[in-house]
């Protein structure tokens, strides 16, 4: 294998080549819109399943995550960077071995701790000798965002590694931004879950006081939608809270994970986030109560079952 130079990437680039590891629930409809754009996807998944219906739809079968080695961009979609690590062991050896052509590109659109995807960017800098620099992109919208192509992408990167990923990036989101340096993208992710998971919670609060209180849920959402309280969230996960839908659309339980990189990322600035302080407790007991593979939805099940051993404590201290 010759070695590549910064020509050969960019006509890499040029004919649209990426690779990507992770075709589940998100990954799927990302690789899949990337396929609809024109690009030439080689994917790799676990489960054979994924794998079978990527291929179906034009994509590319990976032997392993180590062959897509010479893939100008390489995109990581995993529950978590301990996953991430893993699967790019052999990876990162063969790099170390013979390294990628400059300027390649490994993307972490997970949702994962920014100072560990900055540890992680150290990392692949060394075994690649330089050549290869991880970019955090995190995204929001869910799976119907992902389905259809309309996700906000927050990302982490230098401007010009940026600017070469944006065709990729506007292929799977409508929202793109660049938020900083590597890291931005996972913080900004964080941010954002802080948001939706706190307002889940006090929306699935409200559904549980209103249908206690005799009031119709739905009713209610439908008249706050129309006021101050209105927002993206009541209006993708209201119809679920009121009807106790909680089919994963994404499992509960990666909430508290996010919403324990906003304090940890708080802790290194001595920045005071109660909010979040008070959400990874109550994410915490949902997973205690079993619901976390669940949807997010699925914290109003855990409230109503806190209201429900409050009302037993309540009657055996009687």
């Amino acid at each position: 294998m010759g070695v590549q130079t910064d020509h050969d990437l960019m006509e890499k680039l040029s004919t649209k080549r990426a690779g990507f590891v992770g075709l589940g629930l998100m990954g799927g409809h990302m690789a899949a819109n990337l396929l609809k754009a024109g690009w030439n996807v080689t994917g790799w998944n676990r489960s054979a399943a994924a794998l079978d219906e990527f291929a179906a739809r034009g994509g590319i079968r990976a032997a392993d995550v180590a062959s897509l080695r010479d893939e100008p961009v390489i995109i990581f979609m995993l529950p978590d960077l301990s996953y991430i690590d893993d699967a790019a062991a052999g990876l990162l050896a063969g790099w170390a071995e013979e390294p990628p052509a400059p300027g390649t590109a490994v993307v972490v659109m997970s949702s994962v701790s920014p100072a560990a995807v900055r540890d992680f960017g150290a990392k692949v800098t060394a075994a690649s000798r330089g050549n290869a620099a991880v970019v955090d992109a995190p995204v929001s919208g869910g799976t119907k965002g992902a389905e259809e192509g309309t996700l906000a992408i927050m990302a982490g990167a230098e401007e010009q590694d940026f600017q070469r990923l944006l065709p990729l990036f506007s292929a799977m989101g409508r929202t793109v931004r660049r938020l900083g340096p590597l890291g931005s993208g996972s913080l900004a992710k964080a941010c954002n879950q802080l948001i939706v998971g706190t307002t889940t919670a006090a929306l699935a609060e409200a559904a549980e006081l209103a249908e206690r209180s005799g009031m119709d849920v739905a009713a209610l959402y439908e008249v706050l939608s129309g006021g101050l309280a209105g927002s993206r969230v009541l209006d993708i996960v209201g119809p679920r809270l009121a009807a106790k839908d909680y089919e994963p659309t994404g499992p509960a339980k990666f909430m508290h994970k996010d919403l324990s990189f906003v304090l940890e990322s708080a802790a290194a600035v001595e920045s005071a986030v109660p909010m979040a302080t008070a959400a990874v407790e109550l994410y915490a007991e949902l997973k205690r109560q079993g619901l976390g593979d669940l949807d997010l939805a699925a914290v109003r099940q855990a409230i109503a079952n806190l209201s429900a051993d409050a009302v037993a404590t309540s009657s055996h201290n009687q």
